[in-house]
């Protein structure tokens, strides 16, 4: 009776085979998927190899044991089954498996030994295309996770719909294997790993450290850096010690203030290949940092830019204290005296499905910081909602409330009008005319890059937090109605004077008096 070699010996002699030079990381994620647990998550850097791996574990398991039924899915059935000839051209020249006879096709085949004609050895399929009557002993999704298909959440949600259906699909026992790059801030990998899947992470670099923008010359660092990176994308560069740095204890000092973002790494996963000038190439070709990031250091963010970054947002979780006194208002919001409110209404009909029906409203305090209060979400008819929108003006004393009038807004002003009566509230009515993205950035962008821009607790649990991060000025048909609502309200919050511009040190003050003669006067009692 012959006994099987085991996954990392049989990946060996294959590597030998081909005269390939394995590095250690390798061995590290070979031992990894011969061991790990039933419900696995792989996430490793770009050019990490990580398919091949796959494909020879794979061609192992069917020299292992040829019952065994694997559903493999990618992003694209294409890319399913460039997978599935890999697998096929590794049995025929691995030393072991050379003479195993393979029937079928590419999208489906079977090995010799196989006992179930139903359900093949492998079976290859694209994410998104129907294996409803599949049965395997194990589901791999190799980069199921791509930009196409998670730009929007409905598209997130329809991907993990499909996964959710390789639950039915793998027999009691079976296994999932996901393996690939994040490509968006919430991440399936990220899902699977909450859930208590066993993880591989193999990030290109072990220890990062970034400035954000390195407008001195020197700085403290955790660690002495291999690799020194400034900015990305066309304009970048690799920093060389001794002509644009050099390193003192634990302080980097620049040559020149660099004026721009700059990465610190250390500990590559693989130096033979990713040598300085190899990362340079790839640092140059990536459009945006997050898109570095993702794909090599593997944090999940999109891979574009994002304009609106909620993890900016100051954040507060007090309430308006609202005092009368001498036949005036005062509102006070923790230790800041609110001067100004604007409020703004986009309404629809508030149904599942539909456009969202939010209103927002930003408070402004006397140095010119805005406060996003709330971003709520009407529901049911129009005049449940107008019901909604009078209990709030009361609540937090809005003065005025702006009714976006495109769509069935054009009926709300005067219903809304009928609620408010006895309050004196106003209702201001606006149709909008423009691109709504352009209005969504020129509300927002400022604030948030600005600084002066916070936000309750409650607006950033709830929708706004997602839209930002999702938001893409390119994408027409995305979810941002409460996020459009917020930057529409900001913009009509009038501007007010914070502080004083110059140097207040040389400033002299100007006499406005008509007679600038000073007088001293001496009083009596």
């Amino acid at each position: 009776m012959s006994t099987k070699v085991n996954f990392l010996t049989f990946f060996w002699m294959f590597s030998e085979h081909k005269g390939w030079t394995v590095p250690d990381v390798h061995l590290e994620a070979v031992n990894w998927l011969e061991h790990r647990g039933n419900i696995a998550v792989f996430r490793c850097f770009r050019g990490f190899g990580k398919s091949t791996i796959l494909d020879i574990y794979n061609a192992w398991r069917y020299y292992e044991d040829p019952t065994y039924r694997i559903l493999l899915q990618s992003e694209s059935d294409g890319t399913a089954y460039k997978s599935s000839r890999d697998v096929q051209n590794i049995l025929q020249s691995h030393p072991l498996t050379r003479d195993m006879v393979i029937t079928g096709g590419i999208e489906q085949w079977w090995v010799a030994g196989s006992t179930d004609a139903r359900n093949a050895n492998m079976y290859v399929k694209g994410i998104l295309s129907n294996v409803t009557s599949a049965r395997a002993d194990e589901c791999q999704n190799d980069d199921v996770e791509v930009p196409r298909n998670i730009q929007t959440p409905e598209a997130r949600e329809k991907l993990r719909y499909r996964l959710g259906e390789q639950t039915h699909i793998l027999v009691p026992g079976g296994r999932q294997l996901y393996i690939g790059t994040p490509h968006t801030h919430d991440s399936l990998y990220d899902e699977q790993e909450k859930m208590g899947a066993d993880c591989l992470t193999i990030r290109m670099f072990e220890q990062a450290f970034r400035i954000e923008e390195a407008s001195d010359a020197a700085y403290d660092i955790p660690f002495i850096p291999e690799y020194v990176f400034q900015g990305i994308g066309k304009q970048s560069k690799v920093l060389h010690e001794g002509f644009n740095y050099q390193i003192k204890g634990n302080r980097l000092i620049f040559a020149s203030a660099p004026g721009a973002l700059v990465d610190l790494y250390a500990g590559c996963a693989w130096p033979e290949r990713f040598d300085h000038d190899e990362l340079a190439i790839r640092r140059k070709k990536t459009r945006t940092i997050n898109e570095w990031d993702s794909q090599y250091q593997l944090h999940s963010k999109p891979v574009h830019d994002i304009r609106l970054d909620p993890d900016r947002i100051h954040m507060y979780d007090v309430e308006p204290v609202i005092t009368r006194a001498n036949k005036s208002v005062h509102m006070i919001l923790g230790t800041a005296t609110i001067v100004g409110a604007s409020c703004r209404w986009d309404c629809s009909l508030g149904k599942i499905g539909g456009d969202a029906s939010p209103i927002s409203l930003i408070l402004t305090d006397a140095r010119g910081n805005l406060y996003w209060h709330f971003a709520e979400a009407l529901m049911g008819d129009v005049d449940s909602q107008c019901k909604r929108v009078r209990e709030l003006v009361i609540q937090y004393n809005i003065p005025s409330v702006v009714v976006e009038t495109n769509g069935v807004g054009g009926f709300v002003p005067p219903i809304l009008r009928k609620h408010l009566a006895g309050t004196q509230s106003a209702v201001i009515e606006d149709h909008v005319t423009g691109n709504k993205q352009k209005a969504i950035l020129d509300g927002l962008e400022a604030p948030i890059s600005g600084g002066f821009l916070w936000a309750h607790r409650r607006v950033l649990d709830g929708p706004v937090y997602d839209e930002m991060k999702d938001f893409n000025p390119a994408v027409t048909n995305q979810a941002d109605d409460h996020i459009d609502s917020g930057a529409r309200a900001i913009t009509r919050t009038p501007i007010r004077i914070g502080q004083i511009v110059g140097d207040i040190v040389d400033l002299k003050q100007e006499l406005w008096r008509p007679n600038a003669t000073q007088y001293e006067v001496i009083t009596e009692d």
